[in-house]
């Protein structure tokens, strides 16, 4: 690739390929080159903003355009079979969560990048946003002392009858895989593997066929425990989706502002300015594009990516009997 930019295709055009048409025109050194949805209309609308070609399939996208790398923000059943195409062409490939539905598709897409040499990983976003970065730096410095408690809490009020998120053939679940593949990267960036889950429903108020309400508990296995509330029903109206408790202190990770307070201390210290999605993008192109050049390590790598799927199986066992699930965790494999 050397100094010549970087040439990046876009497989899906829906909500949150906007966010990264966004964060793309903000990446110097990066051209997006075509971007294909099934979905005409949607292709060529996203392919305008940002001054490419449009097309009807990820085939076609390439097979006449040439690509570095391909952003794959299409539903998640779909990821193996387009992950995989794309990687025998000797693509590069960031999926967007949840990286698949399945730990054994999760699985067959790692394999192919590796038997083809190609850098294939999950994108999640929370973990590329600066005061997340800057907490887990708070955290791994020692000043909150020992951690004992992780809280993550996403919840909003969100109509997702006519949404392919709460169609189980497509999405693979609710509320559980759809928020809940943020909230154990997240978990895991903190706290390291998690060991077991326990998963608890609410009551179900929307008549979609899934969950809609969870709370989910974690222990990690340094023994960490953990509660994450995930809820497209409720909004819990909270400032904060990141709360981490350690002997000496604590940090919370806002939506305006992040802060951390140490227990010897009345003063809390202020060290961000809250959420940016655009720019939480932005970081984790960057970050995949530094790595596809060998010029640093993915922040969420192959490993990671296989982990989020396997917790959040667990997690859909253990919702379905109720009890604590232990985790399959094992020696890395893929990095």
């Amino acid at each position: 690739m050397g100094t010549t930019a970087v040439k990046f295709g876009i497989v899906g055009a829906g909500a949150i390929s906007q966010g990264y048409g966004q964060a793309f025109q903000c990446c110097d050194g990066i051209e997006v080159v075509g971007v294909a949805d099934t979905r005409g209309e949607a292709a060529r609308s996203l392919a305008e903003v940002l001054g490419c070609r449009s097309y009807d399939s990820h085939g076609a996208l390439a097979a006449n355009e040439e690509m570095d790398a391909v952003l794959v923000c299409t539903p998640p059943a779909s990821h193996p079979d387009i992950c995989v195409d794309l990687i025998d062409r000797g693509v590069h490939v960031l999926c967007e969560k949840p990286f698949a539905i399945r730990s054994s598709e999760a699985e067959r897409v790692l394999e192919a990048g590796r038997d083809k040499g190609v850098l294939v990983t999950m994108a999640s976003k929370f973990r590329y946003a600066d005061d997340v970065i800057t907490a887990k730096q708070i955290v791994d410095s020692g000043v909150l002392g020992d951690i004992l408690l992780f809280e993550n809490a996403f919840t909003a009020r969100v109509d997702m009858s006519d949404r392919w998120n709460s169609n189980p053939e497509i999405s693979g679940g609710g509320v559980l895989i759809d928020n809940g593949t943020h909230s154990v990267d997240i978990a895991r960036y903190f706290l390291g593997p998690l060991a077991e889950v326990h998963v608890m429903e609410g009551k179900r108020s929307k008549d979609l066929g899934v969950e809609d309400t969870v709370q989910i508990f974690i222990r990690s296995e340094k023994g960490v425990m953990g509660h994450i509330d995930l809820s497209w029903t409720i909004n819990k109206e909270l400032d904060r989706y990141i709360s981490i408790y350690g002997s000496r202190g604590v940090v919370v990770v806002g939506w305006k502002e992040s802060k951390y307070r140490q227990s010897s201390s009345p003063d809390w210290v202020s060290f961000g300015t809250g959420y940016d999605k655009v720019q939480a993008f932005k970081n984790q192109i960057r970050n995949f594009v530094d790595a596809m050049k060998g010029n640093q390590a993915l922040l969420i790598n192959a490993d990671d990516a296989l982990a989020s799927v396997r917790v959040v199986e667990a997690a859909y066992e253990s919702l379905g009997q109720d009890h604590w699930t232990a985790v399959q965790n094992g020696d890395p494999v893929f990095t």
